[in-house]
């Protein structure tokens, strides 16, 4: 989706069961990472399931400028030959991540520590998410940076000539800081250090082992301790991506909501740093069954049977909020359908991803019927079985907003519209066209 593009309108309606078989797209995180990875490493790095969604294509983008040869071979099939640590090019223009907080956010780690000039900007959304949280332990390395006020987009680096290792612990939960800082961390000598309190999703851990660099994670009391040792000589290798968790929750969700459904998920990554929406959704009383558990690309995978269910009200910890990050809007409006109060702990961090998730779903929920109260880290929704829906819900330029209230309209009584379901194709292009086939009435 181009990033000026006219808003799109979408409204779901109740149907039939939803049935048969939701092949959701790669993973993200994984597939930023790849990328990422394959353009730091020496050799042709072949990548299979990248997801093809704008937001990932936006770093592929800048990988070319950064001087790394990218082509794409088919669908899914992507070919990276890769410039090694430390031998980005300066790019000859400005680095549009357009909603991708990941991607520039990791981008910026990769070059911190490579003498060279880089200015990143983004669609309206992201120029609204907070980047002081990474300019602020890169220029511990030794980085230059210029924001604009309140450390915003656009923000430009000036990478560190002589880089220094550091050890940082993260302020917040956050894989985003944490992969920052260690992308950083290739190019500076001696070992980078990363503590967090709280674990969140390894995709940058296990992928960098996977080509070639020496790190290590330890659990003490200080939390989780991840090590890299600086300057490896990265080896290219193959990379297949597993299918997205935080994707397939949107069918696995409106498998459980519309009666009579049944759907199978295949591939799907169960990376355990990810798996706290499927752990919720259990307690709850969601009808899940995992088969042919195995591991592709460093990471496990299982295919997901999930089966309409009557759901419950749970209390979700606060210590789970960084393996379900992704899931809040979604996990609401299952909460909203389900019996009893739901109430989410943690959840601070959402109001700082592509829109303040948190606001955005509490006045979704409330104009569709919904008894919702939230404060600064928590939302509370009060699930009665059923949802009024007729309302119109702004998406704010965030796909997860987006198909959150989509699924909602696939089962409330009422139909449910936003007002602008272009963004999905940042992370889901073939969103619509999958759940139609399973059943679902969008248009």
């Amino acid at each position: 989706m181009p990033h000026d593009a006219e808003p799109t309108p979408l409204t779901a309606r109740r149907a039939g069961p939803l049935r048969g078989e939701a092949r959701v797209p790669g993973d993200k995180s994984v597939s930023h990472r790849a990328l990422i990875l394959g353009a730091l490493s020496v050799g042709e790095t072949r990548i299979t399931g990248l997801l093809e969604g704008q937001d990932v294509l936006d770093t592929a983008r800048a990988m070319q400028a950064f001087g790394a040869e990218v082509e794409r071979l088919g669908e899914g099939a992507w070919s990276v030959h890769g410039v090694g640590v430390g031998g980005f090019a300066e790019p000859a223009g400005v680095i549009d991540c357009g909603n991708s907080g990941t991607g520039v956010r990791l981008i910026m780690g990769a070059m911190a520590t490579t003498p060279i000039v880089a200015t990143f900007t983004g669609d309206a959304s992201l120029s609204r998410r907070p980047m002081g949280r990474i300019t602020d332990p890169l220029r511990l390395f030794g980085a230059e940076v210029t924001a604009r006020g309140g450390g915003l987009l656009p923000v430009t680096i000036l990478g560190a000539a002589d880089p220094v290792p550091v050890r940082y612990a993260t302020p917040v939960a956050s894989a985003q800081i944490k992969s920052a800082v260690l992308l950083a961390g290739l190019n500076a000598p001696a070992q980078t250090v990363v503590i967090e309190a709280e674990p969140t999703r390894d995709h940058t851990e296990r992928m960098l082992a996977g080509f070639g660099a020496t790190i290590r994670t330890e659990i003490t009391d200080e939390g989780r301790v991840i090590t890299l040792t600086g300057q490896p000589e990265l080896r290219a290798h193959a990379v297949a991506v597993p299918r997205d968790p935080s994707s397939a929750a949107f069918p696995v969700a409106a498998a459980l909501l519309v009666p009579g459904s049944e759907t199978r998920v295949p591939g799907v990554s169960r990376n355990p740093t990810r798996d706290g929406f499927y752990v919720t959704l259990t307690e709850m009383g969601a009808d899940l069954t995992w088969e042919n558990e195995r591991e592709e690309g460093g990471e496990p995978v299982a295919d997901l049977v999930v089966r309409h269910s009557a759901l419950r009200g749970v209390e979700v910890p606060p210590e789970r909020a960084a393996s379900m990050i992704d899931e809040f809007p979604i996990l609401s409006v299952v909460a909203a359908l389900a019996q009893g109060t739901t109430v989410m702990h943690g959840v601070a961090e959402l109001r700082v991803k592509e829109s303040d998730r948190i606001d955005a779903m509490a006045r979704g929920l409330k104009a569709n019927g919904v008894k919702v109260e939230e404060t600064r880290d928590s939302l509370t929704v009060h699930g009665t079985g059923e949802v009024r829906g007729g309302a119109t819900c702004l998406t704010h330029l965030d796909h997860r907003i987006a198909m959150s209230f989509l699924v909602l309209g696939m089962a409330a009584r009422d139909p449910v519209t936003v007002d602008d379901a272009g963004p999905i194709a940042t992370s889901f292009p073939d969103f619509l066209p999958l759940m139609r086939a399973l059943g679902a009435d969008i248009g």
